[in-house]
């Protein structure tokens, strides 16, 4: 039995850097020597770079997770139990899943065996006996169960989600067996952030029977899929994306903590410009309209289409939670004071510029135009999206509880 497991962290295909897991679950990560020597090195994370733009190469061991960069990539929930399952892993054990999980990751990344290896016979030390391995080789970050999958050619179109979960330009996002709609109430939440003038991916509602492939042992589901176009893959490639959960180095159980919209848009500001404000802005206005208590720190990205140069990534995960959670009128983060949108007003807007550095009439005015378009387009176009009559009840209700909402009209 092994003493030491190495995994080759590659970018963009080329290696970068390794990850060894030691005798008594310690996981290292280290940059190697070419990545750290090279000044125009395609960037893994912010938070690899110290305050003078600098690569931080001092980077703490983990012990049987492994390090909140690489944590992060990996999915949580109901999805990180099930894909565990397959791969007969203990969902625990970070640096195992990784090396299953590794081939298609989020962004540009991909981890691989140093030496080209099956799972070591440690690997498995904590599973019965009769566990069947039967791997899922992807890992899509998150709770929600979903798949990466291809588009049909032809005339039938639909998706397939391949045997082993490797590859694809689409996520497939499954309804929920909790709450009922969230595929339809994510699709109109989405479709009605495009129509105010946010970036998002392409979507589409698809019928569960028009889904090639979904894996077994999910449970009875009920209702459309979501299709989302994956904005990290393009014809030229991977594009790298990282979350605000690896860019602020907090493992994924933090990413209600720790941090406020007003350190996000701080760092957007900073690394995308008054554009990259001005698009956060709008979403994190909308998204209190809407009633989205789950903004947490994965749900928004950077994204780097020229390897080196942040920009805040098209938008996802825009739900309206209000409907499913009573009494949800909080937040998942600061905005800058406080969480609950009830006190989400243009003094509270002032508060989180000053503390991220932003200029005022931007956030302003962005805020005011978001606002005014959001009322417009909700009131003509809430009949026609496929949305339950509780949740139109439920926003209807919500939206004129937000302060802001009756101030820049």
């Amino acid at each position: 039995m092994p003493d030491v497991s190495v995994l080759d962290v590659r970018l963009y295909d080329e290696p970068i850097g390794t990850l060894t897991h030691l005798q008594g679950e310690r996981t290292i990560f280290a940059f190697n020597e070419d990545y750290v020597e090279n000044q125009d090195r395609p960037t893994l994370s912010l938070s690899f770079k110290d305050d003078l733009v600098g690569l931080i190469t001092n980077i703490r061991p983990t012990r049987r997770v492994v390090p909140p960069f690489f944590s992060n990539l990996l999915p949580e929930g109901g999805l990180r139990r099930y894909l565990a399952e397959r791969a007969g892993l203990n969902q625990q054990r970070e640096f195992f899943l990784l090396w299953v999980l590794g081939l298609d990751l989020p962004g540009a990344l991909s981890i691989h065996p140093a030496a080209g290896d099956a799972l070591p016979p440690s690997a498995d030390d904590d599973l019965p006996d009769n566990a069947k391995p039967n791997a899922l080789r992807f890992s899509l970050a998150g709770v929600q169960l979903k798949f990466s999958a291809f588009a049909n050619a032809g005339k039938g179109g639909g998706l397939t989600i391949p045997a082993e979960g490797v590859g694809g330009s689409w996520i497939v996002k499954l309804p929920s067996q909790q709450f009922a709609g969230v595929p339809e109430n994510e699709f109109s939440m989405m479709t009605l952030a495009g129509m105010i003038g946010m970036d998002v991916p392409v979507i589409n509602l698809v019928d569960l029977d028009a889904i090639a492939g979904i894996p077994e042992g999910i449970g009875e589901l009920r209702g459309q899929a979501l299709a989302v176009s994956r904005f990290d893959r393009t014809a030229d490639g991977p594009v790298h994306t990282e979350d605000f959960a690896q860019v602020f180095g907090v493992f994924p159980d933090d990413k209600y903590k720790r941090a406020s919209y007003a350190n996000i848009a701080r760092v957007v500001g900073t690394e995308a410009g008054d554009v990259g404000a001005a698009e956060f802005i709008r979403r994190l206005v909308y998204s209190a309209l809407i009633g989205n208590g789950d903004m947490h720190l994965k749900n928004w990205s950077l994204i780097y289409p020229d390897r080196r140069s942040a920009a805040l990534s098209p938008a996802y995960d825009l739900v309206s939670t209000i409907p499913y959670i009573e009494g949800e009128d909080t937040a998942a983060l600061n905005f800058s004071r406080t969480k609950k949108m009830a006190e989400f007003d243009v003094d509270e807007l002032r508060h989180l510029a000053a503390k991220a550095l932003l200029s005022e009439k931007l956030v302003i005015d962005t805020a005011t135009e978001t606002v005014q378009r959001f009322r417009q387009v909700w009131q003509t176009e809430k009949e026609h999206l496929p949305l339950a009559a509780t949740v139109v009840k439920a926003i209807d209700a919500h939206a004129p509880t937000v302060p802001l909402h009756a101030e820049l009209a």
